[in-house]
C-alpha cells in the first residue's frame, strides 16, 4: 500500500478492525472445520488457454463476497523459472509483483479482481521446484536417498503451496482462509503430471471437505445450427477424475449459453449435479463473469463443497453495478498505444485494464487504437497483426494474433504509414508504455513529439517516460540533436539514458530493478504539479518498477530549465528520475513515470496517472478542485470498501461463529 492509500484506508476500516479483534473470525474465533486452509483448484482440459486465469479470480470474488479472506495461486508447468525472460508475444505481459517477482499475467487478474498483493511465492514454476530440488540434493539433504519426482518433488509443491496458503495478502494482515490454485496447461500434459499428482495428494491430506475441484473445458458448437458438442468435455472429465481429482464443479466455455440438454448431458458423464454445470460464454466485458456464476448458483456450490457460509450478498450487488456501468458509460475517448508488441493485447493487458478502470470510474468508454511504432517512421517496417480488443473471448486467446514484422513492398509501407499517423492524429490521448530493444523506438519519439507539440494528452511509461527526455533533448538542448540512449546506442552521444551502475550486465533474468519503490515527491512542487494532485498530496507513493536504464543524472538541470520539463518525483536518494510533467500551463497532460503504474490499478480503485490521462482525453477539468473532487468520488465507488451498512450486518451477526467480514 503507497502513502496515498494507507492515510486514506486507515479510518474507513477502523470500525471493521474492531469487530475482527471481537471474536468474528479474527485470530481467536472459532476456526473453519479442523483449522486447515480451504482450496479451490482450477483445471481445465481440452486447450489452453480457454480462460482459467478469469474463471479463478471470479469464483476468488464470489467468496470473498461472502465474506472470505481470499488468496490465490498460479501453477505454471513450464521449465521457465518465472516470466520474466520471456517473449510477450509467446506468454504475454509479464506482471510485477511488491516484492519484484515477475510473473503469469494471470496473478495480475487475481489481484486486480481480489484487491490483495501477492508475492512471488504465489506463481510456482516448474523451473524453481526443480532448482530448488536439486540444490536440496547438492547440499545433501535427502541424506543419500534416491531424489524421484514422488515424493520429493510433489512434496516440495506442496510445501510451496502451504507457504503461499499462509501469506497474509490483504489489509486485515491475517492469513487466508480460502485459495484458489489455478493449474496452467492442460490436465494430461507431460509437463502437469508431477503438479496433477501433488494436488491429488494435496486432497487426499487435507479432506475432500476442503478441496473443492473445477474443471474449465471448452463446449464448441459446430454447424449452421450451432450444436453444442459435449465430447471434449467429458473426455477432460474422465481424464481428471482418473488422475484422482474428480471434479465437482463444471465450467464450460462457449459463445452462447449453455443449452439444458447441453447441461444435462454433461452432468450424467461428468457425475455431477445439473447445477453444478455453469455455463461462462461470452460476455460484454469481463467483470460480468462472477455475477453470471452467481445467477447459476456457484456460489451455493463452493459453499456446500467446502463448508462455508454465505453472508453479505450485497458486496456482489455493488461489484455487479460496477460491471453493468462498464456498458453504460455517458461518454467516450480514443487512446493511441504506440508500442512494439501491438500484435498481441495480452502484451500489454494491465495497460488496457489500467485503462478500463480509469474510463469505468469516469463514465466514459476507453477506446483504444494500436499504433505500431515503427509504422510511424518514415521506412519503418509493417507490422502485420490482428489484435484482441479485450473481451472474455478474446482476453483468452493467448498466443494467437502475434505481430509479424512483413517485408512489405514500399507502396503497403507507404500505406501502412499513413494509416498509422492517421491513428495518432484521431487520437484524444496518447500512451507510450514499457518495452525494451531499439525496434520502433524512432516511432515512439515521434508519437511523443506530436503529443508535445500539438497538446495532445500524453501518458509514458518506464521506456515512455525515458523517450520523453530523449525527444525533449534532441527538440530543445543545443547539441542534443543526436541524443539517445546507452541501450539503443553503446556510443550515444550524449547519452540522455544510461545503464544504471547496480544492474548485474550478464544475466537477464531477475537482475532488474523490480518490485515496489518509494517515489518522493519534491517539496517545491507538492502543491502545484498534476502528479501530487493525482495522488492526494501525499509526501510520497509506492508503485512497481522493472527496469535497467533511467534518465542521466548528469543532464537534469538542462532539461528542466531548457527543455521545459519538471521532474517531480525522485527516488529516495534524490538522484534517480520518476515522475516527469510538462506544467498544466504549457500542456494541458503530459506526464510520464519511471515506474509501472498499471500493475496496481483495481476495479474502482483505477491508477491516479491513468486516472487523470482518460479525464484528459476525455476533455474533463483538470484544475485542483476538479481533480479533488473527482478522486473522492471514486474512492467511494470501490466495490471491496465497507459501508455503514455493512458494519451494521456483521455486528448483527455477532453470534455466527461462520461469519466473516474480509474487505
Amino acid at each position: 500500500m503507497n502513502g496515498a492509500e494507507s492515510s486514506a484506508s486507515s479510518s474507513s476500516y477502523s470500525s471493521l478492525n474492531a469487530l475482527r479483534h471481537d471474536g468474528i473470525r479474527g485470530v481467536a474465533s472459532v476456526p473453519v472445520a479442523d483449522s486447515k486452509v480451504k482450496f479451490v483448484i482450477v483445471a481445465g482440459g481440452v486447450i489452453s488457454g480457454i480462460g482459467k486465469g478469469l474463471t479463478s479470480s471470479s469464483v476468488g470474488v464470489l467468496l470473498k463476497a461472502c465474506g472470505w479472506r481470499v488468496s490465490a495461486i498460479k501453477i505454471d508447468p513450464y521449465i521457465n523459472v518465472d516470466a520474466g525472460t520471456m517473449s510477450p508475444f509467446e506468454h504475454g505481459e509479464t506482471f510485477v509483483l511488491d516484492d519484484g517477482g515477475e510473473t503469469d499475467l494471470d496473478l495480475g487478474n487475481y489481484e486486480r479482481f481480489l484487491s490483495v498483493n501477492l508475492t512471488r511465492d504465489h506463481n510456482i514454476t516448474t523451473g524453481k521446484v526443480y532448482m530448488e530440488v536439486i540444490e536440496r540434493e547438492r547440499r545433501g539433504d535427502y541424506l543419500g536417498r534416491t531424489c524421484q519426482v514422488v515424493p520429493h518433488l510433489t512434496d516440495l509443491i506442496q510445501d510451496r503451496i502451504m507457504t503461499a496458503a499462509a501469506v497474509p495478502v490483504d489489509d486485515t494482515g491475517l492469513p487466508p482462509e480460502v485459495v484458489t490454485i489455478e493449474l496452467g496447461g492442460t490436465v494430461g500434459d507431460i509437463e502437469s503430471a508431477p503438479f496433477v499428482e501433488a494436488l491429488r495428494q494435496l486432497r487426499y491430506r487435507h479432506g475432500p471437505q476442503n478441496v473443492c475441484v473445477a474443471f474449465v473445458s471448452l463446449v464448441p458448437c459446430l454447424g449452421v445450427v450451432g450444436e453444442q458438442k459435449t465430447k471434449p468435455t467429458q473426455a477432460g472429465c474422465s481424464t481428471i477424475a482418473s488422475l484422482g481429482l474428480p471434479p465437482q464443479l463444471i465450467f464450460c466455455r462457449s459463445d452462447r449459453p449453455l443449452l439444458p440438454e447441453t447441461r444435462a448431458k454433461i452432468a450424467l458423464f461428468a457425475q455431477v449435479p445439473v447445477e453444478a454445470v455453469v455455463s461462462l460464454h461470452d460476455v460484454s466485458n469481463t467483470f460480468k463473469i462472477p455475477q453470471m456464476m452467481q445467477e447459476q448458483g456457484v456460489t451455493n456450490s463452493l459453499i456446500s463443497s467446502l463448508h462455508l457460509s454465505w453472508r453479505l450478498p450485497t458486496l456482489l450487488e455493488r461489484w455487479g453495478r460496477m460491471a453493468s456501468a462498464f456498458d453504460t458509460c455517458q461518454g467516450e475517448c480514443t487512446i493511441a498505444i504506440v508500442g512494439k508488441y501491438t500484435g498481441l493485447a495480452d502484451s500489454y493487458l494491465s495497460v488496457i485494464k489500467a485503462l478500463e478502470h480509469a474510463g469505468m470510474a469516469l463514465h466514459r468508454k476507453v477506446h483504444v487504437r494500436w499504433v505500431a511504432a515503427e509504422e510511424l517512421e518514415e521506412d519503418g517496417a509493417v507490422v502485420r497483426s490482428s489484435p484482441p480488443p479485450g473481451t472474455m473471448a478474446e482476453d483468452t486467446g493467448r498466443g494467437a494474433g502475434a505481430a509479424t514484422v512483413a517485408t512489405a513492398s514500399p507502396t503497403e509501407r507507404r500505406v501502412a504509414h499513413r494509416a498509422a499517423w492517421h491513428q495518432l492524429q484521431e487520437a484524444d490521448g496518447i500512451l507510450v508504455p514499457g518495452g525494451f530493444g531499439s525496434r520502433g523506438v524512432e516511432g515512439k519519439i515521434l508519437a511523443i513529439r506530436h503529443a508535445r507539440e500539438q497538446r495532445v494528452p500524453y501518458l509514458g511509461i518506464c521506456l515512455g517516460m525515458q523517450l520523453a527526455a530523449i525527444e525533449t533533448a534532441r527538440a530543445r538542448l543545443s547539441g542534443c540533436e543526436r541524443a539517445s540512449s546507452a541501450e539503443f546506442d553503446a556510443h550515444a552521444d550524449p547519452p540522455i539514458v544510461v545503464f544504471m551502475p547496480e544492474v548485474d550486465k550478464t544475466r537477464m533474468g531477475g537482475t532488474m530493478r523490480l518490485g515496489a519503490r518509494k517515489t518522493v515527491f519534491a517539496p517545491q512542487a507538492q502543491r502545484s504539479c498534476l502528479a501530487t494532485q493525482l495522488y492526494g498530496r501525499h509526501d510520497y507513493i509506492m508503485e512497481r518498477h522493472r527496469h535497467r536504464y533511467e534518465v542521466n543524472p548528469d543532464f537534469i538541470q538542462r532539461l528542466e530549465q531548457e527543455g521545459g520539463l519538471a521532474f517531480v518525483g525522485r527516488d529516495e536518494s534524490g538522484q534517480r528520475m520518476e515522475i516527469v510533467e510538462l506544467p498544466q500551463s504549457v500542456h494541458r497532460f503530459f506526464l510520464a513515470t519511471q515506474f509501472h503504474p498499471e500493475f496496481k490499478s483495481r476495479p474502482g480503485a483505477p491508477s491516479p496517472p491513468f486516472l487523470g490521462f482518460v479525464a484528459a482525453a476525455a476533455g474533463m477539468p483538470l484544475d485542483a478542485d476538479a481533480i479533488a473532487a473527482m478522486t473522492e468520488r471514486v474512492r467511494s465507488q470501490e466495490p471491496w470498501r465497507p459501508t455503514p451498512g455493512d458494519i451494521a450486518t456483521a455486528q448483527a451477526c455477532m453470534s455466527s461463529h461462520w461469519f466473516s467480514l474480509r474487505i
